[in-house]
């Protein structure tokens, strides 16, 4: 089964996990997968991520993290889809829950949280929100 979505699997893989109180998750590997992963673990929102063999094909073990027995991420949205992208200037990156959230956005210079992005001085495409 072909999926059209697959940075948006992951992230309702993440979302699931953490609902269901798991320790880890896994995802099929792709570099933006990777990508995103390494914004999430800079940023606090994840233990961390290691590759393992799915099979035959390349994984992604996500490790979630919990503070108080309350998952680390309360909510995490695709904003960027398939059949809408979303385009953003580095002056015009939405801010996420007055600033106690981040936007993840795919720029020129890699996978970068907003903070980062506007410090770079760089727009792109918004992958997704976090908080």
């Amino acid at each position: 089964m072909a999926l059209t979505d697959p940075l948006g699997d992951m992230l309702t893989r993440i979302r699931n996990g953490q609902q269901a109180k798991k320790d880890s998750v896994v995802s099929p590997a792709s570099k933006l997968r990777a990508r995103v992963l390494d914004v999430l673990q800079r940023e606090g929102y994840i233990r961390g991520y290691s590759e393992e063999a799915l099979g035959k094909h390349p994984g992604l073990r996500i490790e979630l993290k919990y503070f108080e027995g309350q998952p680390a991420i309360k909510h995490v949205a695709r904003v960027s889809k398939p059949g809408r992208r979303v385009y953003s200037g580095s002056k015009e990156l939405p801010v996420v829950r007055n600033g106690l959230g981040i936007t993840i956005v795919s720029t020129p210079r890699g996978v970068l949280s907003d903070a980062e992005a506007r410090e770079q001085n760089v727009g792109g495409e918004v992958l997704a929100e976090v908080f």
